[in-house]
């Protein structure tokens, strides 16, 4: 009889930690310590980051373990996050994963961030009556990869094999609604912020600068100019604009943001053929963006795969789950493998 396959993975990319436990590939326990800390300061101060992080690590590792309801010894290896992020960051995790891994003797398993996001969709549950829970899409797939560091469009022909058809020549969505908000003097982080109000306005009350790339990459910059231009203007003639007016600014940015993500991945179906596609990354979490999923879904006859909003933001699951097939794989890194930062699948 096969033994049970116990995977830890551990994510400290950014400013969450997280630590999850999933056994042969259906996840167990999935424990996230968030750091308030940053909303004081408009943004994420890296050196408080990873001093969170050293405070975080232990503890919810220990909580992850202890809701999957086995013992570290169970453990068949360490699945971390090794980059994109945060150097600061990625190097508590690091560290601890591998400290970790060889106190136990068992094999430690590298995982790029962005691979993760992706497998988010690969992440099975178990149901309340022993079913498993989660559509796995088909491959290959399209995925739509947004967060505050990346807008990427990736081919998805193996959970080891991405191609990324286009990206952002600058700004990534989730940054240019965050400097948006801070604009709007919101507050942080403005993707939640912009899509509360969002969902009390008049997407068509304003309009923003869509820029016109090439191909299917995306560029954010100019639309983030255009929004601070207008802001000054407006203000300038009614210094309330902004409080008067913000359900309609924020509906209206999110409408342009939404509408530029999908121009580009429709084109991207058009050139591949490819109708089952996917989202992932924090802002995927955006119900602007989950609708017009579903409506181009019915509109073009595409098979769409949204995540759960816990696989949207950074969490361990999805670190473990590529862990998981990187084992079935025999893959593993050496201890001194160091982590990157540089935004990168290979």
């Amino acid at each position: 009889m096969m033994k049970d396959i116990y995977i830890l993975g551990i994510e400290s990319s950014c400013d969450d930690t997280s630590a999850a436990v999933l056994k042969d590939g259906v996840l167990l326990s999935n424990v996230t310590a968030s750091q308030a800390v940053h909303e004081a300061y408009g943004g994420v101060v890296p050196e408080l980051a990873s001093r969170a992080h050293q405070q975080n690590v232990v503890p919810v590792v220990d909580q992850a373990i202890k809701k999957a309801g086995i013992t570290k010894e169970q453990l068949t290896a360490v699945a971390f996050t090794r980059g994109p992020g945060l150097m600061g960051s990625l190097l508590v995790g690091v560290s601890f994963a591998k400290g970790f891994a060889r106190s136990l003797g068992i094999p430690l398993i590298d995982v790029n961030h962005l691979q993760g996001h992706v497998m988010a969709h690969f992440i099975r549950e178990m149901g309340p009556d022993g079913e498993l829970l989660g559509t796995i899409p088909p491959l290959p797939f399209l995925c739509l990869l947004v967060s505050g560091g990346n807008s990427q469009i990736v081919k998805v022909k193996a959970y080891n094999d991405m191609e990324v058809l286009g990206q952002t020549i600058d700004d990534a969505a989730g940054e240019a609604i965050d400097k948006c908000s801070k604009v709007m003097g919101l507050g942080y982080p403005g993707g939640p912020i912009i899509d509360r109000l969002a969902r009390q306005g008049n997407p068509k009350a304003y309009q923003f600068a869509e820029p016109h790339i090439p191909g299917l990459d995306y560029s954010f910059s100019g639309l983030k100019t255009s929004f601070l231009y207008n802001m000054r203007k407006w203000v300038e003639d009614d210094p309330d604009f902004i409080e008067h007016h913000k359900e309609d600014i924020a509906a209206s940015l999110e409408w342009t943001i939404v509408d530029i993500l999908m121009k580009k991945l429709h084109l991207a179906v058009k050139q591949t053929g490819i109708k089952h596609v996917a989202v992932a990354g924090g802002v995927s979490a955006n119900n602007g963006l989950r609708n017009a999923f579903h409506d181009y879904a019915k509109r073009y006859g595409w098979t769409i795969y949204i995540p759960k909003f816990s696989y949207t933001t950074d969490n361990a699951a999805m670190i473990g789950i590529v862990g998981y097939y990187k084992y079935l794989d025999g893959e593993s890194c050496p201890i001194d493998a160091p982590a990157f930062s540089k935004v990168t699948f290979k």
